[in-house]
């Protein structure tokens, strides 16, 4: 399959050695602002689509036919800049994430990125995570890797383990990822600039760090990162905080009301925006009995 602008210029930049800033977009302004600002990628957020699109928290609640969609108008939009994207858990067993990798890459992604949650996952920055096994996790990933038909789509392989299992799990099961084949290693929520730095040091690939904001993991600036030798640095909330907050602003200025008792602090805060604790109790009614997943 012949390579696109977008992943070649990915590529081109992964080889420079400089950080890659990727803000995330959610749907056709959002991706037409990165590319008019000048930023040299963007990362299509899971959570952004949910939240913007669907009016849903990110819990594993979007389709895999919802994100292509989105892709695809992001996509259009940005043009030669690359789009890292959000597949979740691939949707299913691996012959699902082999159609996942296909319809991704069709639809012009320049990264796909996967983790190893069980379904139906929720966002990094969330409590009580539920992983698969780290074997199971390398089954999807090879069927990843074997599905694409275009070397230069960059395959991430994200873990959740820092949570339920503790940073020495998360690495590695990072490392092991690296070993099998992924060309980015993304260990989601580090809770301290020492963590990030023990990421930096142990796992020998290259790496993309999740910045969320209100989130578990601390800011950092481009240049620590760069310092670190991370690969990729992105901000999935950066754009969609920022214009809830001014959507909020106007409307309580339409009524003459304080915008103060809406500001969001946290992620849970602005997924209850959108109903998360309801979807939460629908869940808790379903549940079996007794479970015996990793939880934290």
């Amino acid at each position: 399959m012949t390579t696109t602008p977008a992943r070649a210029r990915l590529r081109d930049l992964l080889d420079s050695g400089e950080l890659i800033v990727a803000p995330g977009v959610y749907d056709g302004i959002s991706a037409h602002l990165v590319k008019r600002t000048g930023h040299a990628a963007a990362y299509l957020t899971g959570a952004g689509v949910a939240v913007a699109g669907l009016g849903l928290p990110d819990i594993g609640l979007v389709t895999q036919t919802e994100m292509v969609e989105r892709i695809r108008v992001a996509v259009r939009a940005l043009g030669d800049v690359p789009l890292l994207a959000d597949a979740d858990t691939g949707y299913g067993a691996p012959i699902n994430v082999v159609r996942t990798v296909r319809e991704y890459e069709d639809a012009g992604v320049a990264a796909i990125q996967l983790e190893d949650q069980a379904f139906p996952k929720r966002c990094g920055h969330l409590p009580d995570k539920e992983l698969v096994s780290t074997d199971d996790f390398r089954r999807t990933l090879g069927a990843a890797l074997e599905a694409r038909a275009d070397d230069d789509m960059l395959l991430i392989a994200r873990t959740d383990a820092r949570g339920p299992l503790g940073l020495d799990e998360a690495i590695a099961r990072a490392n092991a990822y690296a070993a099998d084949g992924a060309d980015l290693l993304f260990v989601e929520a580090p809770q301290s600039a020492e963590e990030i730095e023990q990421i930096a040091a142990e796992v020998k690939a290259p790496l993309l760090l999740n910045l969320v904001i209100g989130g578990l993991t601390p800011e950092q600036s481009a240049e620590r990162l760069q310092k670190l030798g991370f690969a990729v640095a992105i901000h999935p909330s950066a754009v969609l905080a920022h214009s809830a907050l001014g959507a909020l602003s106007a409307l309580c200025q339409l009524r003459g009301t304080p915008v103060d008792e809406f500001l969001l602090t946290k992620p849970e805060d602005f997924f209850n925006l959108v109903g998360m604790q309801e979807w939460f109790a629908i869940g808790e009614k379903y549940r079996p009995a007794a479970t015996t997943e990793a939880r934290a």
